[in-house]
């Protein structure tokens, strides 16, 4: 009886085939993605019939119901101006997305938080920031436009309207399927940035400012990853290839937006980085910021892309997943 029932015991644990059922798992569930995603430009160097242009960058990224403010303007009331002349209610949006330490981004931070808290308490009450944004920086004389506000002010002015910066050393899902990269690895020798300011490494030197912290937002949808960027600092091919690896489908990149800091960028660095983008799968881009215009219409001929698909993002152009991008008259 004794043998009988182990035997027993044993039949139950074992599967067709041999397998036992103790090794058996639940399949793991596909990676979320994202269903509905638009995003709307609110400050950039262009503008058309509404708002003001400026140099600077910013957007509201609205994703399955959820929205939140990537950059917030070059200026301290553009972007306030220019989403009430849109329409657009910021009063509702509690999460900020900082791209990098720039004034040209976060200029707008401090005002729209204290004027939108006065309609709801916790209107961009968090700000996510990647590691390194608050290193101290260092202006060499006789180099101008970058010290028009530092983080230190902002993180001072910010956090006593009890607004909370959130720093981020690795990716983190913000909502399911979309993704802050966090600091992204330099693979490729892009330098993306102007030269001029230092920081201190961790030995006290003073060496180039790479803008370490720089971040950008990934939404892993059907039709591929959408990328958005503030200035693309990191380098907008290397911010592409990891964006691959953040999310977790693993698919071609289908758009790329934002700023790409190209605007000074020499033909044979193009011809690299369209290339680079055409192997990714790109096949919308929306140029704003510090782009510039002619990068956006080499990018055009080079990946053989439609007017449609490659425009320059002026303030209240939009991409819809589903729509593709509106750019207003002036941009096309």
């Amino acid at each position: 009886m004794r043998s009988r029932a182990i035997l027993t015991a044993v039949a139950l644990l074992i599967a067709p085939g041999g397998v036992l059922l103790s090794q058996l798992r639940a399949p793991a569930p596909a990676p979320a993605k994202v269903h509905e995603a638009k995003v709307t430009v609110l400050s950039s160097m262009l503008t058309d019939s509404v708002g003001v242009g400026e140099w600077g960058f910013a957007a509201l990224v609205e994703v399955d119901g959820r929205r939140l403010l990537f950059d917030t303007g070059g200026r301290p009331d553009t972007v306030l101006k220019n989403a009430a002349e849109l329409g657009v209610d910021l009063s509702t949006v509690e999460d900020v997305v900082l791209s990098h330490n720039h004034w040209d981004h976060t200029s707008g931070l401090v005002t729209l938080r204290r004027e939108m808290m006065k309609k709801n308490p916790r209107a961009l009450s968090r700000a996510y920031v990647g590691s390194g944004i608050f290193l101290d920086r260092i202006i060499p004389s006789g180099v101008s436009g970058f010290n028009k506000v530092t983080m230190a002010e902002v993180k001072r002015d910010y956090e006593a309207l009890g607004g909370k910066f959130i720093e981020l050393s690795a990716p983190r899902e913000w909502i399911p399927g979309a993704w802050l990269t966090g600091p992204v690895p330099r693979t490729h020798p892009e330098k993306n940035w102007s030269p001029g300011p230092k920081i201190r490494d961790v030995v006290g030197d003073l060496v180039e400012d790479n803008v370490p912290e720089d971040q950008s937002l990934v939404l892993d949808t059907d039709k591929g990853i959408v990328v958005l960027t503030g200035c693309g600092h990191a380098g907008v091919i290397n911010i592409s290839e990891y964006a691959r690896k953040v999310a977790p489908s693993q698919a071609p990149i289908y758009a790329v937006l934002g700023g790409m800091h190209l605007f000074a960028a020499k033909e044979e660095s193009l011809r690299w980085t369209a290339d680079k983008l055409k192997e990714l799968g790109v096949v919308q881009i929306m140029g704003a910021h510090c782009t510039g215009l002619q990068p956006v219409y080499y990018f055009r001929d080079r990946l053989g892309l439609e007017r449609s698909a490659c425009l320059v993002g002026a303030v209240g152009a939009t991409f819809d997943l589903k729509k593709g991008l509106a750019v207003g008259n002036i941009a096309q």
